[in-house]
């Protein structure tokens, strides 16, 4: 780990000017500088960089923040290989935190495992390169298929040779324990002792987003198919690789995924190598497994908008229904292509040129949600099926967070179908209310069981709180966009204290004070972590929180102080806004004021809902829900509700 020193001698000699320059052409204008938006098709120049906050913003698309934050989104790389670009451009040697004997063991582990990986990559090349089987089979085979050469070695392509330890002999050779074989899965130990996994077969390296080969999978060639072995053999779970959160061909296409803004799906390793060498590189396969959380959310960094590319067969529209009601619910817009009968988009693009296959997708791509009618509904007779396909649209529908996206989905399928717009809205509403009473009773039960533990531990009931209520959240919001910017201003001078002393109090003290006196908390753990830091620091000399947490070594930290600091009131002295005096601490206090008040309503309702439901402990709930119940009066009093 890079230490705090470390890191800070990084971010003290980091110019942030110099850093986009090196990928954004900039001009001066005024303090700041301007230039074209890397990070959408920019027609006039959005992008501004200011010097003296060391922050950048575009005021069409949003994208800003720190140089770190910039190099991270415009790179696509972690945090700590954000720094060690810095460190490499600026000449810092890095120092590295001790780690413990475990915590050491473990990372070389990690780290012998992905040198195994990448050794075994070159292995696979340079059997299919210059061993004889390896060309008369091997690239033969990728021939066979269309591929150019030039993809071939884009995407490292490669072979196994037939012998069935092979690559374990020449592992050993060069070096290599048999123990990071095993566990990397190139090889398996049996019975009769260690053999290749992917003996005979082309090889398809996995990279991870960073580029770091993290699995394989082997194809074994057309002539040996129709026996009882499997077809495709990919790399078992390991330390390094998870198959639920890897994506085939992200890494190769990430870059092509961020500027077009929008992502293809496809089912297999050559779908995606056919489409590159189409010209088409925004394309990504998850090798026919339903997509799951992480794989969303890691697509989610770079676009928001999928659209699945399957066969027109009756698996492909299998395929294009799975997993689909995920993509909506974590905010994904879906469209689905299903391809001309008889063609896979690895066929499709062998066929035509980046330009037809782009305008084809264009012309035939349809919403997810006017596909799925077509196929479940319009052509459905019997009342009944009609009944649950309807239901299963509205479903799919529920789960979309946005809810004017929600309500035109609705609009339109009312049209469609010759429903009454009422009687839909109705049956979603249920649905949504079903599905939060769910995850309330789950949420019930895990605080029950929490509860339970903590009467065993001999702990007090507390009253944390973490909610997803909407208003909530934009109290949270709005709470911590005033610690980020203004924590450590002083809004109360003077206060007397319990020895006959005074003291002062900080934006970010009176907020933890007024906070943790109702034992309550945001939902969101980063905040919390913000305000305890800038509450430990405020005493600090000459401290701004703002620099503090934008600086911090915490990347999850530092990026949502980069993006609550930058707007555009900060990038324009003359525009920027000017609290009246005491207008900060008038706000702070209503803030805190109505995230209690919102926060404890809640808090009864639940302790309301937990006394329905209570066995054994009800009076320990009603003792707690009558001290509850009073501050919250006491706050809608004061609030005039």
């Amino acid at each position: 780990m890079i230490d705090r020193e470390t890191i800070d001698k990084i971010l003290d000699a980091t110019n942030i000017v110099d850093v986009v320059s090196e990928f954004v052409t900039l001009k001066k204008s005024g303090v700041n500088y301007k230039g074209l938006c890397p990070f959408h098709d920019d027609k006039t120049p959005s992008f501004m960089v200011s010097p003296t906050k060391q922050i950048c913003k575009c005021f069409s698309c949003g994208e800003g923040g720190t140089a770190i934050n910039f190099l991270m989104k415009h790179e696509q790389i972690t945090y700590p290989e954000a720094l060690r670009w810095l460190a490499k451009k600026y000449n810092i040697e890095i120092q590295e935190k001790e780690l413990s004997d475990e915590e050491k063991q473990q990372q070389s582990d990690r780290e012998s495992m992905f040198i195994v990986n990448e050794w075994a990559m070159n292995y696979f090349k340079d059997v299919l390169n210059n061993d004889p089987d390896g060309v008369a089979i091997g690239r033969q085979y990728f021939r066979s298929r269309g591929i150019r050469d030039d993809i071939v070695e884009k995407f490292n392509l490669g072979f196994s040779l037939s012998k069935r330890d092979a690559l374990d002999l020449a592992a050993k050779k060069a070096g290599y324990k048999e123990e990071f074989l095993i566990k990397t899965g190139l090889c398996i130990k049996g019975e009769k002792g260690v053999y290749d996994r992917y003996a005979g077969r082309v090889i398809f390296p996995w990279f991870n987003v960073s580029g770091k080969v993290v699995a394989f999978g082997g194809r074994l060639l057309d002539a040996r198919t129709k026996g009882v072995q499997q077809k495709y053999v990919n790399s078992p779970d390991s330390e390094i690789y998870h198959k639920e959160r890897e994506l085939y061909g992200l890494y190769q296409g990430k870059k092509a995924i961020a500027k077009e803004d929008c992502v293809y799906m496809v089912e297999g390793y050559t779908d995606v190598i056919a489409m590159h060498q189409c010209g088409l590189e925004n394309v990504v396969a998850n090798s026919g497994t339903a997509l799951s959380k992480h794989q969303i959310k890691l697509l989610r960094r770079f676009t928001p908008n999928i659209i699945l590319l399957y066969d027109g067969d009756e698996a492909g529209i299998h395929a294009a229904m799975r997993g689909t009601d995920m993509l909506l619910a974590e905010g994904m817009k879906v469209k689905v292509l299903l391809l001309p009968d008889g063609d896979d988009p690895d066929s499709f693009s062998r066929k035509h040129t980046a330009a037809e296959f782009k305008a084809y997708i264009e012309e035939h791509a349809e919403d997810f949600i006017e596909f799925k009618t077509k196929l479940t509904v319009e052509s459905v007779t019997d009342p009944v099926k009609r009944s649950e396909a309807i239901g299963g649209i509205v479903k799919s529908i529920s789960v979309v967070d946005d809810q004017l996206l929600r309500d035109e989905y609705l609009t339109q399928l009312s049209r469609r179908l010759g429903i009454k717009e009422e009687t839909l809205l109705n049956s979603m509403n249920g649905m949504i209310s079903h599905d939060r009473e769910e995850k309330e009773k789950e949420y019930n039960r895990e605080q029950a069981q929490e509860a339970i533990q903590r009467e065993k531990e001999g702990k007090p009931m507390a009253i944390g709180l973490h909610t997803t209520n909407e208003q909530i959240g934009q109290l949270e919001e709005m709470l911590i966009k005033a610690i980020v910017r203004d924590g450590e201003k002083v809004i109360y001078e003077n206060i007397a204290t319990a020895d006959g002393g005074t003291m002062n109090l900080t934006v970010a003290q009176f907020v933890d004070y007024d906070l943790s006196s109702d034992g309550l908390s945001f939902s969101n753990p980063i905040y919390n972590k913000i305000l305890q830091e800038v509450v430990a620091h405020v005493g600090d000399e000459a401290f701004k929180a703002e620099e503090y947490l934008m600086r911090h070594p915490d990347y999850e930290v530092s990026s949502v102080a980069a993006n609550l600091a930058v707007d555009p009131y900060q990038l324009s002295k003359s525009f920027q806004m000017k609290d009246r005096e005491g207008g900060l601490r008038q706000h702070v206090e209503h803030l805190v004021l109505d995230f209690r008040y919102y926060c404890l309503k809640e808090k009864v309702e639940e302790l309301k809902a937990a006394l329905k439901n209570c066995k054994d402990d009800y009076m320990s709930i009603m003792q707690e829900l009558a001290h509850v119940d009073r501050i919250y009066k006491e706050l809608a009093r004061k609030l005039g509700r």
